[in-house]
This record gives C-alpha cells, sequence and structure tokens, in this order.
C-alpha cells in the first residue's frame, strides 16, 4: 500500500515544485493532494503526466492523510499545522514558523537526518517537521562534510539570493522593471525597497536592533540548530536580479588544517554535492546552470592565506527545489525509507 499525500500552497511556486518531485523521484504515493485556499478551488496543476485539480485546505480532512508538505507561509502555518498534525498526518512545513521550536527537528538529510529518528521514538512528539532557509539548505549540504574532517570555527557567507525567494510577484517585478528599462517606461518598486533589475539590493526580510536583517539571522540560528551550535556564523544576504538559484560565497575557518585540493576530494563525494571547479574560463557553476537541478554545486575552492586553516567556496544550488521543494520531500523520503512512518491505508 502506497502513502497519501497532501500539498498545501500547491499553486504557488514552491507547491508547484514539490508536485512535479514529488512525481520525478517516484515518491511511493497511491494519492497526491493539491490542497490551496477557496480562491484556487479546482484550478488545475500538474503532478507528472496528470492534471489535478486543487481542493480547499479548509475543508479537508487528514484523518486519512500520511503526509501533508506545507508552503504556504508562516501565519497559515501557524495555524494550520498543529491542526492536522493533530490528526496523526506528518507535516513538513517550509514555512519559517516552526524552525525554532525545541519540539520541532529542523532537517537537511544530508545533515542531520539522525534527529528523525529521535523525534520518531518519541510518544508525546509534535508531528511537525521543518524545511530550513532556503540560503541555509545548500550552505550547510556544503558545509557538514567538510565539518566533519576539519571541524569548522567561523563561517562568513555572503549571499546572492534570486527573487523568486521572495515569491512570483518578485519574479514579475523583475521581468516587468526590466522591460521598462529597455523601453524607457516608468519603473515601479513595489515588492522591493529598491529597483531590483540591474541592480542588487543588500537587505532581505526586516532589520532586527543589531543592523542584521532576519534573513541573515536565520543562517546563522539554523546553521548552529543543525550543524552545530558552537560554530561562529556572519551573513550579509543579498537580492540580485536573478530569477531561479541563489549563491553564496563563504570563507571558511578550521580547527585543523585543510587543503583545497583535500576539501575539494572531500565534497567530490559528499552527498548532495556536484564540484565544477576548472581554474579557467567558464568552469566554475552560476545560477543559470543549478536552474532546475537538485544538487548543490561547489565551485572556486582555494586556501585562504590571511587565516589559520582557512577555506573560500562558491556554493550555487536552485532555491526552489533543494532550497525548498525537493529538501520538503526528501524528509518525507528519509521517514519512509527509515520506516519510521507507515501508510495508515496500510493499518
Amino acid at each position: 500500500m502506497g502513502y497519501k499525500v497532501a500539498v498545501v500552497g500547491a499553486t504557488g511556486n514552491v507547491g508547484r515544485e514539490m508536485m512535479d518531485i514529488l512525481a520525478e523521484r517516484g515518491f511511493p504515493a497511491d494519492v497526491v493532494v493539491p490542497l490551496a485556499s477557496s480562491r484556487s478551488k479546482g484550478k488545475e496543476v500538474s503532478y507528472g503526466d496528470k492534471v489535478l485539480k486543487c481542493q480547499v485546505l479548509d475543508h479537508y480532512d487528514f484523518s486519512d492523510t500520511d503526509f501533508c508538505l506545507m508552503s504556504a507561509g508562516g501565519s497559515l502555518s501557524a495555524e494550520w499545522a498543529p491542526k492536522i498534525a493533530a490528526q496523526g498526518c506528518v507535516v513538513v512545513d517550509n514555512s519559517s514558523q516552526w524552525r525554532y521550536d525545541e519540539r520541532i527537528p529542523l532537517v537537511v538529510p544530508e545533515v542531520n537526518a539522525h534527529v528523525l529518528e529521535e523525534w520518531a521514538a518519541k510518544k508525546d512528539r509534535v508531528n511537525i517537521i521543518a524545511n530550513p532557509n532556503c540560503s541555509t539548505a545548500q550552505l550547510l549540504v556544503a558545509l557538514k562534510p567538510l565539518h566533519d574532517a576539519a571541524t569548522i570555527k567561523r563561517v562568513v557567507v555572503s549571499t546572492y539570493q534570486s527573487v523568486s525567494g521572495a515569491g512570483k510577484e518578485a519574479m514579475d517585478e523583475l521581468f516587468t522593471q526590466t522591460r521598462a528599462v529597455f523601453v524607457s517606461d516608468p519603473i515601479e518598486t513595489k515588492k522591493f525597497t529598491k529597483r531590483i533589475a540591474f541592480n542588487v539590493i543588500p537587505h532581505i526580510d526586516k532589520f532586527m536592533e543589531d543592523g542584521y536583517t532576519k534573513e541573515e539571522w536565520k543562517v546563522v540560528a539554523e546553521t548552529k540548530k543543525m550543524l552545530d551550535p558552537k560554530i561562529k556564523v556572519s551573513c550579509t544576504a543579498v537580492r540580485v536580479p536573478v530569477f531561479v538559484s541563489h549563491a553564496e560565497a563563504v570563507n571558511l575557518e578550521f580547527e585543523k588544517p585543510i587543503s583545497a585540493e583535500e576539501a575539494t576530494n572531500i565534497l567530490r563525494e559528499a552527498p548532495g554535492c556536484l564540484v565544477v571547479d576548472k581554474h579557467e574560463d567558464g568552469g566554475y557553476i552560476t545560477p543559470i546552470e543549478a536552474a532546475g537541478e537538485d544538487a548543490t554545486y561547489i565551485s572556486r575552492i582555494r586556501e585562504d592565506s590571511t587565516v589559520e586553516n582557512g577555506l573560500n567556496i562558491w556554493v550555487v544550488s536552485d532555491n526552489l527545489r533543494k532550497g525548498a521543494a525537493l529538501n520538503t520531500v526528501q524528509i518525507a523520503e528519509a521517514l519512509v525509507n527509515k520506516g519510521l512512518i507507515k501508510p495508515r491505508s496500510a493499518a
């Protein structure tokens, strides 16, 4: 017997990716149900070679559903995730609502899948698992094998984040502004604080009292929760005029010596990583090549002579996939493959 899976937010950028990835990866689902708000009732979404009509979240009964993959924002998750989880359905949530709750595991399967077994063994567990921020997910896929090898002391990361991380309206704004530049139309700014076309904006999410933004804080807090609380992390998050895929320039300081060659060999063998690092024109990955791909790409691996045991790396990944939809599906896959969640229909 297969699983029954509901996808909340199925009409959004990430929700559609979730539907595609479930089909692509052959997730063992007998039934997949796309859910959305009442205004999207009956709207069609693709699932493999099928076209499914969205049902309304408010009226859906989760009592026979095994997994609910959610990508519908923090406020909706705050309201609905506990209700869904209380019906015995495992919620894998893509919002920031549950990431910092001590009761809720925050998971990137290549990094800390072991916490799923600890969570499943709890008699009083909350049936919610959190997906990390898109920037953190790809960063930690690259950092985990290096940390295991040489113990990371400090991370300084600058992100180059695509507009799709801010939703479809943000993608539309980049397109509209770019066209307006070429035809000399007035440029309207709605989604972003400044013009995004042919520009970069060092501001993602709200500013906090210490001058950092909430996006930057997320990278710090999530790295400590998932990888190691001892690691010192500093982040500058920047929005760039790219439609899909986030890039990151990462400076690392280790406790133990590690050469660029050693790091390259480690990353070539690491799950989820793909090294593209030739010291020649074009011998590196850029966001456009990572779009639509599952891997976290690493390029520009080199030693930093300004600190002891230092490295620089360039990390690129499709933020809609590994940064969101793919990681969500991989969490559900890990629960299935470890035998932690059985189909309720088989009970």
